[in-house]
């Protein structure tokens, strides 16, 4: 599924030495949502080039919580992709 529908959205920090050196990009996550709409495995689909930004997209995707992909009436663990995006002038 490409849809990604949040009930919690990503606690998503700019780390510092990224701020100061100005590194900036997208991270695009691959993550594995349970049944009850938990992150069960993420993974970088596509680098920011930094990856001290990639690996804070992963930690924060580790606090997300998902509307549970719902099949034939029953929850269904699904693959999803999720952009976190880091630009200074949003931080």
């Amino acid at each position: 599924s490409s849809a990604v529908r949040y009930l919690v959205k990503p606690a998503q920090s700019y780390p510092r030495a990224s701020r100061d050196l100005g590194e900036s990009g997208e991270v695009l996550l691959r993550v594995l949502v349970d049944e009850q709409g938990r992150p069960r495995d993420i993974e970088v689909a596509k680098s920011s080039g930094f990856p001290r930004l990639d690996r804070a997209a992963v930690q924060a995707m580790r606090a997300a919580r998902f509307q549970p992909h719902i099949e034939d009436g029953q929850p269904r663990m699904v693959w999803a992709q999720a952009p976190i995006t880091y630009q200074l002038d949003e931080f």
